[in-house]
């Protein structure tokens, strides 16, 4: 499961993915600063279950703060995407190849206008930032609607001559791009596409490619730079742009603020609406002018608000939940008598057997039940996990 951090460049990606992750990435006010795509791991938040079962969660695959699962998810910064990027212009191949692999999009932009459309440095205001959101979703269309289109007029008329379903053509066409037969078949129930798909006309297959795009790869937007944005530059924003989640994000305050806490300055929970200096430390009057401007911000926005952007890419809109395996249900431990050690993120619906193919493809093949640690109560292969759920599975492996 991997995110992917899209926009054109110079707007703030590789700071929001430094940020997400502390990785040292190469970050400078010009375009094209990323040139290959950054893979890291960001961190979800979700309540520790340790909390209220009475335990000390000693975790492997995730961490804890304060009482909060940090559960790690993929992140791709991939490389500034430029107009007519489909046809090969800037580094377009590169970012539309890289971005295959991702489930969601956040579109990171510049809400304060301070850049123009190629990603080149203007006075604030200057640029519409809503026209980044028409291009980029474009770019994105135009490049599905290449992949789609290549030897379509083929491909539809072996479907209406073999009486195969174009559905399943279509989307082993596409399985790169992570689109499903059932995504094929909803978008094109969805639109009422008749029966011979060799009489779809173009308009109706560009149509096709949005529709399979937002359901493949929905995607919010953090509105970056809000601090060097008006109120009501954001809000005019938002009355603009319709049908996203969007959220203004401080991703240089955040940086400054995980770099902090790693260096023993300040204590901070990613994600928390402020922070605590720590006394006797070796901050400079700079830095503590720095640190109260940063406070500020956080009291304008409720947060940097990255962490957000994240959670609502996982939670919202690839409606991710969280859950954990134990091989003890009494104790809660793995076999090494560790605590509450591994946190996995599935799909929202997922089932006792999904649980089990993750952890191990062993447990799912030879799956005989489950039990719901909290209420000891035993549950079955198909039985729909809940957020939070700590589950043991039993199998005959």
């Amino acid at each position: 499961m991997e995110i992917g951090l899209v926009g054109k460049p110079n707007v703030g990606k590789s700071t929001f993915f430094e940020a997400s992750t502390l990785a040292g990435v190469e970050i400078a006010n010009y375009p094209f600063t990323t040139i290959k795509a950054n893979m890291g791991m960001g961190y979800l938040r979700c309540p520790d279950p340790g909390t209220d079962l009475g335990v000390t969660s000693q975790p492997k695959n995730s961490l804890v703060m304060d009482g909060t699962r940090l559960v790690p998810v993929g992140l791709l910064d991939v490389a500034g995407l430029v107009p007519d990027a489909h046809s090969g212009r800037g580094l377009g191949n590169q970012f539309l190849d890289d971005l295959r692999q991702a489930s969601g999009l956040i579109h990171i932009l510049d809400v304060s206008g301070s850049t123009d459309i190629e990603g080149n440095p203007v006075d604030r205001g200057v640029h519409d930032p809503a026209l980044d959101v028409e291009f980029l979703v474009k770019e994105i269309d135009h490049w599905f609607y290449g992949i789609i289109m290549r030897d379509w007029q083929k491909l539809s008329r072996t479907s209406e001559s073999t009486h195969s379903p174009i559905e399943r053509m279509l989307a082993e066409r596409l399985t790169g791009l992570g689109i499903t037969v059932h995504h094929v078949d909803d978008a094109i129930h969805h639109m009422g596409l008749g029966p011979k798909p060799t009489s779809w006309t173009d308009g109706q297959m560009m149509e096709l490619t949005t529709r399979l795009r937002t359901v493949s790869k929905p995607m919010m937007i953090a509105a970056n730079k809000a601090d060097r944005a008006e109120d009501y530059q954001i809000e005019g924003f938002k009355s603009v742009v319709k049908g996203y989640d969007i959220v203004p994000v401080c991703a240089e305050a955040e940086l400054a603020l995980r770099r902090a806490d790693k260096a023993g300055l300040v204590r901070y929970v990613p994600g928390a609406p402020t922070f605590d200096i720590v006394e006797g430390g070796r901050l400079n009057d700079a830095q503590r002018k720095a640190l109260k401007s940063i406070q500020d911000l956080m009291d304008r926005f409720g947060s940097t608000n990255v962490q957000k952007v994240l959670e609502t890419v996982a939670y919202d809109l690839l409606d991710l939940i969280v859950v954990y395996p134990v091989e003890d249900e009494h104790k809660l431990t793995d076999k090494k008598g560790n605590v509450l050690p591994d946190a996995h993120l599935l799909k929202k619906g997922s089932t006792a057997k999904d649980l089990a193919y993750k952890v191990h493809t062993d447990l799912g093949d030879h799956f005989i039940k489950a039990v719901d640690c909290r209420t000891q109560r035993t549950i079955g292969s198909d039985h729909a996990l809940q957020h939070g759920d700590v589950i043991k599975i039993h199998s005959n492996a």
